[in-house]
């Protein structure tokens, strides 16, 4: 044992070593093409090293148009980006809870996961809620309300992971559902991949009848490079923002190390192509394994894919408003299945994706029935389809206590409060 050990240490400090010697170098260029940016990055090669740039670029909503990767010794990119114009994200900087929620997919669960965490005094910060093949995912920043600090009390940390499990689970999960609370940061959409592939979304045989699994596939093919001793993986798709950290991300959360890449990302259709080995060295050799990665790469797409309609609810920030909000979707029959929570100083700014409770576009009297009840001017429709003018409103939006007493109701029905009167 003592030998390996000291043999590892020494590995370790040669890394690290030959990283001092060969730092990572990094050029911009404005001027090569007058509609991006051209970045180039050549370091000594270390695993996860990819995903690292990506995930970077991705935090700097930036969009990858070109990329050349190859990792001979030393891995090279060349990319061309161009930034977004608007972006939703939580900040890294505010001190927080982590709770981490896993299970079964339902219209109106996340409402009362909201309803929960309002009624046990916890104020929401942010969040990100992916569906996919009836499964959901969830990650939630929360600070205490009486104190707007993490929550790190013990007794308190179990009775939300008690609650919210409790919620989850329902009557019906057919596989179990998964509770974490934590106060170490996380980078929550590296998470959501985590979670979504440990809780095994891409295996269609636990795929519910009547989910809404109509989304169009994507084209993924895994073949043999037997003189080169690669697999190389194509896929083709819609192009959208961050395409390329989902399927990076994924593959190296499947032990998979990725030599040489490809992208193409200049229409409305995104090439990638990948020739990668095993951790351990080894090319894809059993057509189960090959089966798998495709399923992974396609949930990988699948999962960030926006399905619904659209909705940004920009208004002042107050404990409870994610109860109240997301508890009118479920009183009018919308189910979320995707959303991105985020606090900018005062103001929430979140964005909700919606379709019917049987997963139906929802219909556009539906969507000015909810958006007369919480505010005209507070919740918008962002997609461009929706050609309905939105009406003009005067005033200023105050739920205030309006559903309490329904909450308190709703929780009581849950069996969470004693009274709800």
């Amino acid at each position: 044992m003592d030998c390996w050990s000291s043999s590892f240490a020494v590995v370790d400090e040669f890394e690290k070593l030959v990283l001092r010697m060969n730092p990572p170098r990094v050029t911009v260029d404005n001027t090569s093409n007058r509609k991006a940016t051209l970045i180039k990055v050549d370091s000594a090669n270390k695993r996860g090293s990819l995903l690292e740039l990506v995930q970077v670029l991705n935090d700097l909503d930036l969009i990858i148009r070109r990329a050349y990767i190859s990792s001979d010794g030393e891995w090279f990119m060349d990319g061309y980006f161009r930034s977004l114009r608007r972006s939703v994200g939580v900040q890294a900087a505010l001190e927080h809870t982590t709770i981490e929620l896993t299970g079964r997919d339902r219209p109106g669960l996340l409402s009362e996961v909201f309803a929960v965490l309002s009624d046990l005094k916890c104020n929401v910060m942010g969040a990100e809620v992916w569906t996919h093949n009836s499964r959901m995912a969830s990650v939630v920043y929360i600070t205490s309300e009486a104190t707007g600090l993490p929550i790190d009390d013990p007794d308190t940390l179990a009775k939300i992971k008690r609650l919210l499990l409790y919620v989850l689970k329902g009557d019906r999960d057919k596989r179990s559902a998964n509770t974490a609370v934590s106060v170490d940061s996380t980078h929550k959409e590296r998470r959501l991949h985590q979670m979504m592939y440990a809780d095994r979304d891409y295996d269609m045989n636990y795929a519910e009848s009547g989910s809404a699994s109509g989304r169009s596939k994507p084209l993924v093919t895994v073949e043999s490079c037997t003189d080169k001793g690669y697999t190389v993986v194509n896929l083709r798709c819609p192009d959208r923002p961050k395409l390329l950290f989902d399927a990076v991300c994924t593959l190296t959360d499947m032990q998979y190390v990725v030599y040489h890449a490809t992208v193409i990302a200049e229409s409305p259709e995104a090439y990638q192509e990948y020739y990668i080995r095993h951790v351990d060295g080894n090319p894809i050799s059993s057509e189960a394994e090959r089966q798998r990665v495709i399923n992974c790469l396609e949930a990988a797409i699948k999962r960030r894919t926006s399905e619904g309609i659209s909705l940004e609810l920009c208004c002042e920030d107050r404990v409870g408003l994610l109860s109240d909000v997301t508890r009118i979707f479920r009183e009018n029959g919308l189910s979320v299945t995707r959303a991105e929570v985020t606090t900018r100083g005062s103001q929430a700014v979140n964005v909700f994706y919606v379709v019917d409770a049987s997963g139906n576009p929802v219909k556009s009297e539906t969507i000015e029935s909810v958006r007369k009840e919480i505010g005209l001017t507070i919740l918008r429709v962002k997609d461009d389809a929706y050609s309905k003018s939105p009406p003009q409103e005067s005033g200023r939006f105050s739920l205030g206590n309006l559903f309490r007493s329904r909450s308190e109701k709703f929780l009581y029905n849950l069996g969470l409060i004693k009274s709800c009167s």
